[in-house]
């Protein structure tokens, strides 16, 4: 009686630390799944910079250095997708991607701002459209970054708490990196005068 009672703790402890694995291998697989959320999305976004470039390029002939920028900025932001792509969740391989897409935010707001002082430019029809496109895109990479960012908290936590660290360093389970990109729209707060 005392052997049976022995063996079905055994056998409870066993369960319990395969499901701890599972657990982890789980999580891991899902910020995976979210990252490739993100890369849909910014693969989207570096689609869409080749076309405003184009159809800015028709109206800004004196701007070349601010389109050369863009176009290199795109450039970086796909390689630095793609390195992240095979490494999701490493910590150079997000920081580069983050820079990247920094940089590239940058430069298109440098655009949009030029786009401001060319009345016929920013009136243009696809230049309108394009604008759209790359706000809603925005917008949908912020939104699959938040879920990506949550799944490896979600992750790292599994991987951090009692007992699951045991098991996390034991096979491997190293932490992941979020991701962390600059708001593309960064608004100031309006002023307000009645003077």
């Amino acid at each position: 009686m005392g052997l049976l009672i022995f063996l079905i703790i055994i056998v409870l402890i066993v369960v319990y630390f395969v499901s701890l694995y599972n657990g982890l291998v789980r999580a891991r697989n899902g910020y995976k799944n979210a990252f490739a959320q993100i890369d849909v999305q910014l693969t989207r976004r570096h689609d869409l910079v080749p076309n405003l470039v184009e159809t800015a390029k028709a109206y800004l002939t004196h701007e070349r250095t601010t389109l050369e920028a863009v176009i290199q900025a795109r450039n970086a932001a796909v390689s630095g997708l793609a390195g992240a792509k095979a490494q999701p969740g490493d910590e150079a391989a997000m920081q580069q991607l983050a820079g990247a897409e920094n940089a590239l935010t940058q430069n298109l707001g440098r655009l949009f701002a030029l786009s401001e002082s060319y009345p016929d430019l920013k009136a243009s029809q696809t230049m309108m459209q394009l604008s759209e496109e790359l706000s809603s895109t925005e917008n949908r990479v912020a939104f699959a970054r938040q879920a990506y960012n949550d799944a490896v908290m979600g992750y790292n936590n599994a991987c951090e708490v009692f007992p699951g660290s045991i098991l996390a360093r034991q096979f491997d389970f190293g932490p992941a990196t979020s991701l962390q990109i600059e708001d593309p729209v960064k608004r100031d707060v309006p002023r307000v005068s009645f003077a």
